[in-house]
């Protein structure tokens, strides 16, 4: 029981962010906010390893999915103040929150389904 209120609470968490950065994405950063629908399938293009095996797969998929990226991002904006930058760093972060809300996490090398939130799809 405790580990269903402790999926929720982290989802909920991902989720509550996840709505703070669309705000954000639009009063602070000016941008359209259909731009986050538009664009939020981008990211999935990391995927793609896994059209040749588990292990590249996660690799490409946790690079394209982890914190660290926009993170980056955000900082070249800070230095630069480089608008497209945080265009993508928020556009990006959104996606992974939104992402580890519904359950996606990080993937182990197992397979698509086993993630560092725990292992999604049909049981």
């Amino acid at each position: 029981m405790q580990s269903k209120i402790m999926k929720t609470l982290v989802s909920a968490e991902h989720l509550f962010l996840a709505v703070l950065v669309g705000i954000f994405f639009v009063a602070v950063g000016g941008f359209d906010w259909y731009w986050l629908l538009v664009l939020f399938l981008v990211f999935d293009i990391s995927m793609i390893g896994y059209l040749i095996n588990n292990q590249l797969g996660a690799l490409t998929y946790n690079i394209g999915h982890s914190l660290i990226g926009p993170g980056l991002v955000a900082s070249y904006y800070v230095m630069t103040s480089n608008e497209t930058a945080l265009f993508i760093a928020l556009l990006w972060l959104f996606h992974i929150l939104v992402d580890r809300a519904l359950g996606f996490g990080l993937k182990h090398t197992k397979g698509f389904h086993h993630t560092h939130l725990g292992k999604i799809g049909k049981k």
